[in-house]
C-alpha cells in the first residue's frame, strides 16, 4: 500500500455518532498499533460534507467538517453513515442530502468503475440508502439495517439486498447492517490491509467480538461461529466466554437463551455451524492456549479454561484435532 488509505467520512445533519465514531477508533487504534510496531499510520481520517458545521443525531454540534472535495485521492475509501428514523426520516432530500447525492454520482462513481481502482465506497446502516438514491448501488449485493430493507429495494430495484447479515463486500461496494455492525466492518477491512494479528488486536482493545463475513476464515475459536445476528445463540455464547468453567449442560444453556433443549442445537447447527457442547469446547480449549502461551503450567491453563481435569482437558484436544 502506497500511503495512508484517505477514510472519508460524510457528514450529513443528524449523522448517528455511533457509525462514524466506531469505525473512525477502529482506523486509529490500527494506526496506533502500527506505530508500536515502529510502523507509519495505514489510515488518514478525513470528514468532509456539504455544510461546515452540522448537529449530530444526539444533538452536539460537528464542525470543522472539510468541503466535499472535488476529486478523490488514492487510495481512498468513503464512508456513509447513517440517521435516526424510518426511510422517510433518513431519505430528507434537502440541500445537504442533494448535495452529497450529486458528489457521489459525479464524483465518486467515477472512481469507483475504474478498473483496478483503490477507491472503496463503504456504507453503515441507513448510509446505503444514500447511496442507493445516488444510483450507486445497481447490480450490487448489498445490506443494511434490517428495519429499511424494503426501502432499500425500493430505492434500488437492481440491486440484491441481502438480509441478515452483518456486512457484505461486493467489489468496491461494502455495506454494514446496524450501527455497530459498521465497527465489524471496519475490522473486517483493517484485517484485508494490515493483517489478523493487527484486526484482532485492535479487537481486544475496543473490547468486541470481531466478526466476519460469512465467506471468510475465522481465525479464533473465541469468535468463530459469531458472524450471525440471532440473540439466543449470542445469549449462551457470551455467557460461556465469560464463565468457561460453569457446567454448561444443554439444558442450561437452553434455559438461558428461553428454548427447549432441542431447539437450542438446531439453533447453534443453523447459525454456528456446531452443537452447543462443542463450542464449550472450543472456548475452553482457545482459553487454555492463551493461558498456555501466556506461560501458564498446564494443569493451571486447563484449570483456569474450565476443564476439569488433564484427562477431560486432552479428549476435548483429541475431539477437536482431525483425523490424520
Amino acid at each position: 500500500m502506497n500511503g495512508p488509505v484517505d477514510v472519508l467520512f460524510v457528514m450529513l445533519p443528524d449523522s448517528l455518532l455511533l457509525d462514524v465514531g466506531g469505525p473512525a477508533e477502529a482506523f486509529r487504534l490500527a494506526n496506533a498499533q502500527l506505530a508500536k510496531r515502529g510502523l507509519p499510520p495505514a489510515f488518514r481520517m478525513r470528514f468532509v460534507g456539504p455544510e461546515h458545521s452540522t448537529p449530530s443525531s444526539v444533538g452536539l454540534t460537528l464542525s470543522g467538517i472539510e468541503p466535499l472535495p472535488e476529486r478523490l485521492e488514492v487510495p481512498s475509501w468513503v464512508v456513509l453513515v447513517g440517521r435516526p428514523g424510518d426511510a422517510v426520516q433518513v431519505v430528507r432530500r434537502s440541500t445537504p442530502w442533494l448535495a452529497a447525492r450529486h458528489w457521489l454520482a459525479q464524483v465518486v462513481a467515477p472512481s469507483l468503475s475504474e478498473p483496478g481502482s483503490a477507491c472503496r465506497l463503504l456504507t453503515v446502516c441507513s448510509g446505503a440508502l444514500l447511496a442507493a438514491d445516488a444510483g450507486l448501488l445497481a447490480h450490487r449485493q448489498v445490506t443494511t439495517h434490517h428495519e429499511l430493507l424494503d426501502e432499500l429495494v425500493a430505492l434500488a430495484p437492481a440491486a440484491k439486498v441481502v438480509a441478515n447479515r452483518v456486512f457484505v463486500e461486493d467489489g468496491a461496494i461494502a455495506s454494514s447492517a446496524g450501527v455497530t455492525a459498521g465497527i465489524d466492518l471496519a475490522l473486517h477491512l483493517i484485517s484485508q490491509t494490515l493483517g489478523e494479528a493487527l484486526a484482532s488486536a485492535v479487537a481486544q482493545v475496543m473490547v468486541v467480538f470481531h466478526r466476519r463475513g460469512a465467506d471468510d476464515p475465522e481465525q479464533s475459536p473465541l469468535l468463530a461461529g459469531r458472524s450471525h445476528l440471532h440473540p439466543a445463540v449470542h445469549a449462551v455464547q457470551t455467557a460461556v466466554l465469560e464463565a468457561p468453567g460453569e457446567d454448561w449442560s444443554l439444558e442450561r444453556m437452553a434455559s438461558l437463551a428461553h428454548v427447549t433443549p432441542r431447539h437450542l442445537s438446531r439453533l447453534f447447527r443453523e447459525h454456528a455451524g456446531i452443537t452447543p457442547r462443542e463450542h464449550v469446547e472450543q472456548v475452553r480449549l482457545a482459553l487454555a492456549q492463551e493461558a498456555q502461551r501466556a506461560g501458564l503450567q498446564t494443569k493451571q491453563a486447563v484449570s483456569l479454561a474450565g476443564f476439569r481435569s488433564d484427562r477431560q482437558w486432552r479428549r476435548a484436544r483429541n475431539r477437536a484435532s482431525p483425523p490424520n
